[in-house]
């Protein structure tokens, strides 16, 4: 007798699954679209779930955050896609009354360094 045959479908590297739940999150698509070069989408979701209950990302994340000794980090929409109900959420209070008036400019006050628009200045030599 030769040597026992393996049983199922051969494991897909996880190297390919990482990059796939990273396209996944990069892009917003739902997990059925992932690029089959990075396996099945189901083994994708699957070892994302299987990762997060085993605290891989929690520890991914902490060591991350020990490898760079920043104290703020900004994101803006060019980063975090909305999800598509959220442009037509209900407002919160304006970013000046999270903030606080104490570090707001005063509303009648204008910087000094910068000039009033002028209809020159608005003009594109661009017709």
């Amino acid at each position: 007798m030769g040597p026992p045959r393996s049983r199922g479908v051969p494991r897909v590297d996880d190297c390919r699954v990482l990059n796939g739940i990273l396209w996944r999150f990069r892009t917003g698509s739902p997990w059925a679209e992932i690029p089959e070069r990075y396996g099945p989408a189901t083994t994708c979701y699957n070892r994302f779930v299987r990762w997060r209950k085993a605290g891989v990302w929690d520890r991914l994340l902490e060591a991350v955050s020990k490898a760079y000794d920043v104290d703020f980090v900004m994101i803006d929409s060019t980063c975090v896609r909305v999800h598509q109900h959220g442009a037509t959420a209900k407002r919160g209070p304006s970013i000046t009354a999270w903030i606080g008036a104490w570090d707001v400019p005063e509303a009648g006050l204008r910087a000094r360094s910068t000039r009033l628009s002028t209809p020159e200045a608005a003009r594109s030599a661009w017709r």
